[in-house]
């Protein structure tokens, strides 16, 4: 009978119990021993949560306290010196100092593949060495073992492992390592079989990327060794083909291949020509990364086919991990029955998964022809569904016009008209837009939702927020101010609660690094904008004062990205619906006497394709759903963006087709590596490197700022260099806020006084 697993499962947990324990652990409010109590009870009602829902083989290891990546990182005794104890034993607290930075620099932080879950990326020095230093994953086996659960252990494969990593200090070639590496991977597997574990599922998703050449004998070198330990290993990769690695993915020394056939599901015939009848077939069939019900006739194909030549060795499994799913859509009791009918959650999917499994075995079930019946029901419900199509969305896209998507006049002669409009000073300091969401303002925003607080009182209170933000920017001298984003939620959530087009749940939360989650919006139907969104609150903050306030908006790719897009209509036409909207909003901020406007698009990169020859069309789009949104202002206007945890430098020429004014991009973690893609592209507009990472409660001092920025001065010409944090200051509270930002003027004030001394010195 084809076997039930998955490869991952969400850990926040029922009402993000997980998030409030870190946080409760961070402040002192919760002692180790109850943290880790906590975990225990997670761990063990994910478990019985997956087995009732019919999985048959139950992951271990895909919990972490806050990122798989950096359990992993211990696991192997990769501590950057920086961070190991003195007395050399890795706690905790080791692992949150890796990931928050207390006391000294945290590890750098980036988006896992195509996704917007963030990993801390591993630092490695030429000397490194590994050795075995964390006993979570085994304790987690023995812990689900001795519960009854037959389990299949989640490791991150070598490869995948040195591949996200990156080189400290001298250059070497991180694939130095894997000889000292793969010792360790041994003993780890040793380990679990000691554990009675039969089998591990070892991840390398890299194997659908374009990979050198040195990279792919290195897989086999790797699991030429580490075919010794005695267990059987399933091999996983996802989000997307294996393309060219497919003959070597197939013959490597290993007992099973899972591969991810909703993101690619034509390399599924390669596969059954290509992989041994001997070895598993894992096929994942099941959308972990979105939130719609499968349409169980159509994943019913592919696993038949394999079926034939598979019989005893096939396994049906989500996509990837449930990771990217909310939890379970039960809980959600304020949504219509038709759209809760079109829904599955990650509880969903994993009885999906398993009726799937059955319905190979006995399509004449019962149960399963009822599942397939109702199945069929939902989805041609959906097409046929009102909600889905506006003619009037598609008239205005068919449309448009060349010049839409054109600023009037090049960017090296508006750029002047700019600066005598502004008269900003040099190296001009701003922030990323939001400031910090305070207890005041959660409970004010929940009591107007409850209706305890008119609207009245709730806009009072919100203008009191703002009057606060923009007096904090006063008194400590910024040069381009926000208004602090007090009566948004989210950066996407508040949007889509504006647009026509978009759904809501209440529990829909997803993990988005440590305990940040987020709840993304579902876009259901077409996008339209019936009225503006932000102009009143941008307005009363001009009116507050004589500096240059930024009107903020959220881009129409980060927009899509971080909503549950639509299946039924391409990624295209929904972003450039997203940019209609934004332009409605852009055009109404510069007729109400805003004179800059900031289109963030922090997911720019993650929609990125992750092979090289998928990249263009995307890229095109995206481009163009921006200049689409921004492109219908004054020459005077200056259009910011801003971009965070991005490695640029295969995609700068795009950056610069967006032809902002100003890009700010996150490069306090990496600092400063990051602008080498700017320098060596020569990027033609102005930058804003952010020199202090704000997702950490560390406030780095001006000299350690003030260090950034001349690095900075050596990448970007002076004259166009701007400063600011990484990212928005919401998760952070005010006192930590007004320490960094005031240390971060004073830094720009220091670099702007050598830089005049030096130029009266040359003169």
């Amino acid at each position: 009978m084809a076997l039930a697993h998955t490869l991952g499962f969400p850990r926040i947990g029922r009402n993000r119990e997980l998030k409030q324990a870190l946080e409760a652990y961070w402040q002192g409010r919760l002692d180790e021993a109850g943290l880790r109590a906590l975990g225990r009870s997670l761990r063990a009602a994910h478990w019985r949560t997956q087995r009732d829902a019919g999985i048959e083989l139950l992951p271990v290891g895909d919990f972490a306290w806050y990122d798989q990546v950096l359990a992993h990182s211990l696991l192997v005794g990769a501590i950057p010196r920086r961070f190991r104890p003195a007395d050399g034993k890795v706690t905790l607290d080791t692992l949150f100092a890796m990931a928050r930075g207390t006391g000294t620099r945290a590890l750098g932080m980036t988006k896992w593949f195509d996704t917007n879950y963030h990993y801390l990326v591993p630092e490695f020095s030429a000397d490194q060495q590994f050795r075995l230093s964390w006993e979570q994953l085994f304790e987690e086996v023995a812990e689900a073992r001795q519960l009854g659960y037959r389990v299949k252990p989640v490791l991150l494969g070598p490869l995948t492992y040195l591949w996200l990593g990156k080189a400290r200090g001298d250059a070497f070639d991180r694939l130095e390592l894997l000889e000292r590496l793969l010792p360790v991977y041994g003993e780890i597997l040793g380990r679990l079989a000691a554990l009675g574990v039969e089998w591990v599922q070892i991840d390398e998703p890299i194997l659908v990327l374009d990979l050198p050449q040195a990279w792919k004998s290195a897989f086999e070198q790797a699991y030429h060794l580490l075919q010794q330990a005695p267990l059987k290993k399933l091999l996983a990769t996802y989000f997307g083909a294996l393309d060219d690695n497919l003959g070597l993915a197939a013959n490597l020394p290993v007992d099973g291949l899972h591969i991810d056939l909703v993101r690619a599901p034509q390399q599924l015939a390669g596969v059954l020509d290509r992989l041994p009848p001997y070895k598993v077939l894992s096929l994942g069939v099941v959308n972990g990364r979105n939130v719609w019900r499968c349409d169980l006739e159509q994943a019913l194909q592919p696993l038949r086919m394999a079926a034939e030549r598979f019989a005893e060795r096939l396994w049906v499994a989500p996509s990837c991990s449930l990771l990217h799913s909310p939890l379970d859509l039960a809980q959600e009791d304020g949504l219509d029955a038709e759209l809760k009918g079109w829904l599955a959650f990650a509880v969903q999917k994993c009885r999906e998964v398993a009726l799937l499994a059955r319905a190979v075995e006995e399509p004449g079930a019962p149960e399963v022809r009822v599942a397939l019946a109702e199945s069929r029901s939902a989805q041609e419900t959906r097409r046929q569904s009102p909600r889905i199509h506006k003619p009037a969305v598609q008239a205005r896209l068919q449309g448009l016009a060349a010049s839409d998507w054109q600023r009037p006049t090049a960017f090296s002669e508006r750029i002047g008209q700019q600066h005598a409009q502004l008269e900003l000073p040099a190296f001009p300091t701003t922030t990323i837009g939001s400031f910090p969401q305070t207890a005041d303002i959660r409970q004010a925003r929940q009591a107007f939702r409850r209706g305890e607080l008119d609207e009245a009182g709730y806009r009072a209170a919100m203008q009191a927020q703002i009057r606060r933000a923009v007096e904090v920017q006063e008194r400590l001298g910024l040069d381009v101010l926000v208004h602090g984003e007090a009566e948004r939620n989210d950066m996407v959530e508040y949007f889509a609660e504006q647009l026509d087009g978009y759904a809501f749940t209440r529990f829909g939360w997803v993990q988005s690094y440590g305990s940040r989650c987020v709840k993304p919006a579902l876009i259901v139907g077409d996008i339209q904008r019936p009225r503006p969104m932000t102009v009143e609150w941008i307005r009363y903050a001009q009116g507050l004062t004589g500096k240059p306030m930024k009107g903020m908006l959220t881009g129409p790719v980060t927009m899509l990205m971080w909503s549950f897009p639509r299946e039924d209509l391409p990624r295209e036409q929904q972003a450039l619906q997203l940019a209609l909207a934004i332009r409605d909003e852009v055009q109404d901020l510069e007729a109400a006497g805003i004179r800059i406007v900031q289109v963030d698009e922090a997911a720019f990169r993650e929609g990125l394709p992750l092979r090289q020859a998928e990249r263009g069309h995307y890229l095109d789009w995206a481009v163009r759903a921006f200049r689409l949104c921004s492109a219908g202002v004054r020459d005077e206007t200056q259009i910011h963006t801003h971009m965070c945890y991005s490695e640029f430098n295969d995609l700068i020429e795009a950056i610069a087709a967006l032809d902002a004014d100003v890009l700010s991009i996150e490069a306090s973690r990496s600092q400063m590596e990051l602008l080498e893609a700017f320098e060596a592209f020569a990027y033609p507009g102005e930058i804003g490197p952010g020199i202090y990472d704000i997702h950490s409660p560390r406030v780095p001092d001006r000299e350690e700022m003030l260090a950034l920025l001349h690095q900075a001065a050596e990448r970007i010409p002076p004259e166009r260099l701007w400063v600011n944090p990484d990212c928005g200051l919401k998760t952070r509270g005010w006192a930590e806020t007004e320490a960094a930002l005031a240390n971060m003027v004073a830094a720009a004030q220091a670099l702007r006084a050598s830089r005049a001394q030096a130029d009266e010195g040359g003169a």
